[in-house]
């Protein structure tokens, strides 16, 4: 969990469907072209689950938004770092 904000989702425990949602919708975010892996955007989520599985990636629910993400692990250490320099200014 970072602060009181974030906390990490197991990926394991989310529906198949709701994981491929996700995972596709990064791929559309990330702006990845989904040619790239010769089985399109089926590929591109493959791809995705390896790096879930190795830790390189993770499900992050937002409290505040009620959003759920798909992060890097640079991107969920720069939220921590962001959310405790807030706490240290407010």
């Amino acid at each position: 969990m970072i602060g009181d904000r974030f906390i990490e989702v197991p990926y394991r425990m989310l529906p198949p469907e709701t994981l491929d949602g996700l995972l596709e919708a990064f791929v559309t975010r990330q702006g990845y072209d989904t040619t790239d892996t010769g089985e399109g955007m089926r590929g591109w989520v493959g791809q995705l689950k390896g790096q879930l599985d190795r830790g390189e990636l993770l499900i992050a629910h937002d409290l505040e938004t009620e959003s759920t993400e798909v992060m890097t692990l640079a991107q969920w250490r720069a939220f921590g770092r962001d959310l405790a320099d807030d706490e240290e200014e407010g």
